[in-house]
């Protein structure tokens, strides 16, 4: 009869390959019409159309060639939406990946970047099949807006020079203050004409989101930047003069030179690509699911991450991840499911084979440009301000995620942050917990029992109960041991009340085994009731069962055993005495 309860009650666990398949496969399963052909179609079309300028000024922002940035959106972006948990993400170059692929080209160059980059696809993959992208979502929401604000201070900090068209005395450097000064000591070289193209850009997609919010801004206001600069001969840099253009093909896949202490070289870059990708594709799953009502899997998603990584970097693109702002562009054009993300870097490959020679009149201020709109957008303004105010702990969190980014490191940030957040996580839970002597001082009206009136309940003044409410855990076992400690010695019965105790672990367990041991050492017998199967299990694992303790499903079964129990022993005793006696006749 429990197993039937427990398959009524709990759903069968889904299996390996229900957790992995693709949201493409079950999509297709669904039913896959024209029309739904036609939905992606237009998304897609609309999400490349985002995607070109974003992928080359991400990639050269992060110090490669702008068409690694195109590489990484064609080869990576397929492989996310064909092979992914999700059925609306984007994959691609992210503007969160800019300052740790910078620094990592800057210190073992573009190899050691590629091969950084198909090591973190074998660890997204490690972390997708071990069923670890459940756990990677419980990141705290002030960390997240801490994280993603500091990531645009420090993007924006490296559009500064192209935006002005500075010519640095040496080589721009990564940490915020020296960049700065660096970018001070070089002011007296601003180039007008760049800085008349970045204003200009910047103006333009702000006044076309405005009055043409469903126009491609971006991709309308590049290409009348290039018309300007090209019309007017504006002495602005752009992708033709600093890189030579683009190639119209792909390149041929190629393994990065690879030995083992490359690998153990490049390790550390490779683990802060993997957890960033987690958090950064997971993030934008959660937006898209928050957008459609639909619900992806973590896991499936992290295996996608991990096949597109390795695969991007085979032909020379970047690290891949899932970009939030394109997969909101691919929910609000409509799109039906995977198909549309599949389509979009198609779409891209056919722009590189037929229109690569145009992108050599794009100036880098314009891209400069964009990314300077990306970072104020990336930058959550009201939710800022509204985790300063909510509570000091959620402003500390906040701060120190925000400041660590900036001043330090990314991965830092993050785990301060996290760190931090669990504290005060722990905290609020600790001061949740409520042990109260029963009965409460103000209690609910109950219905009247048939039963007959019990005189004892009222006067039995052996018995004392102790109710626990909130989570039992290692924060909250000091507050609760010191209740418990103070068990009256002088009561005969105590009765712990776990019935409204939702979590209970092992921290806990021991804190009443502590306590069963005391009452058993005092004489008073231990009554535990309300104790849920799982809450049970834990303390019998801990020693916590008969004689130390015994257990009742509620208060009034705990008095009714008490009872008997008393009853027993007053019947007993004298039996066991005459007994005694007569043996000795």
């Amino acid at each position: 009869m429990d197993q039937i309860r427990r398959t009524i009650h709990q759903p069968a666990r889904p299996t390996f390959s229900e957790l992995f398949t693709p949201k493409l496969v079950t999509v297709l399963r669904e039913g896959y019409t024209s029309e739904h052909f036609r939905a992606d179609a237009i998304a897609g079309l609309t999400v490349a159309i985002v995607a070109l300028p974003l992928s080359m000024a991400i990639a050269i922002a992060s110090g490669v060639t702008p068409e690694r940035g195109l590489y990484t959106s064609i080869i990576g972006g397929f492989l996310v939406s064909a092979l992914g948990g999700s059925r609306f993400q984007i994959g691609g170059p992210a503007g969160a990946f800019i300052v740790l692929v910078a620094a990592t080209v800057a210190r073992v160059g573009v190899d050691g970047l590629l091969l950084a980059t198909m090591m973190a696809g074998v660890f997204l993959l490690a972390i997708g099949y071990l069923r670890l992208g459940t756990y990677i979502k419980f990141i705290p929401y002030p960390v997240t807006v801490g994280f993603t604000a500091g990531i645009a201070i420090i993007i924006f900090s490296g559009q500064i020079v192209e935006l002005f068209g500075l010519k640095l005395a040496g080589k721009e450097p990564g940490p915020l203050v020296p960049k700065l000064m660096a970018i001070g000591e070089a002011a007296g070289t601003i180039n007008l004409a760049a800085t008349f193209v970045a204003v200009l850009t910047i103006l333009a997609i702000a006044l076309v989101k405005r009055w043409r919010p469903k126009w491609p801004a971006m991709l309308i206001v590049i290409g009348l930047a290039s018309f300007v600069v090209a019309l007017f001969s504006l002495p602005a840099e752009t992708i033709g003069t600093r890189f030579g253009g683009i190639p119209r093909s792909l390149q041929m896949p190629a393994f990065p030179p690879i030995s083992f202490a490359r690998v153990i070289d490049v390790r550390p870059d490779a683990i802060a690509f993997a957890l960033l990708g987690a958090v950064e594709s997971l993030l934008s799953a959660v937006v898209a699911d928050g957008m459609t009502g639909r619900r992806h899997r973590s896991n499936c998603e992290l295996v996608a991450q991990g096949f597109a990584n390795i695969a991007s970097a085979l032909f020379g693109g970047i690290c891949t991840t899932g970009t939030i702002a394109r997969t909101a562009t691919n929910v609000r054009a409509g799109a039906h499911g995977p198909v549309s993300g599949m389509i979009h870097s198609a779409i891209l490959l056919s722009l590189i084979l037929v229109a690569a020679p145009l992108a050599s009149y794009i100036p880098l201020a314009a891209l400069a440009g964009v990314l300077a709109v990306v970072c104020w957008n990336m930058f959550e303004k009201q939710a800022f301000l509204t985790l300063l105010r909510a509570s000091r702990g959620d402003a500390l969190v906040l701060l120190a995620t925000f400041l660590i980014v900036i001043f330090r490191d990314l991965t830092e940030g993050i785990v301060v942050g996290f760190a931090l957040g669990s504290i005060l996580f722990i905290d609020r839970m600790a001061k949740s917990i409520a042990v109260e002597a029963d009965p409460s001082l103000v209690q609910e009206d109950v219905a009247d029992q048939a039963s007959a009136y019990d005189a004892s309940e009222a006067s039995d003044a052996d018995t004392v109960v102790y109710r626990i409410s909130g989570a039992f855990f290692f924060g909250a076992a000091s507050t609760v041991g010191a209740v418990l400690d103070r068990i009256a010695d002088q009561r005969r019965n105590f009765i712990l009340d776990c019935s409204a105790v939702p979590f209970f672990d092992s921290t806990a367990a021991n804190v009443i085994e502590g306590a069963a041991h005391k009452a058993r050492r005092a004489g008073v017998r231990f009554i535990i009731s309300g104790a849920s199967p799982q809450t049970r299990r834990m303390l019998i694992n801990h020693g916590v069962k008969r004689p130390l303790v015994t257990y009742a499903a509620s208060i009034r079964d705990a008095r009714a055993q008490q009872t008997r129990d008393g009853l027993a022993t007053r019947i007993c005793r004298p039996v066991a005495t005459c007994w005694h006696k007569l043996s000795h006749c």
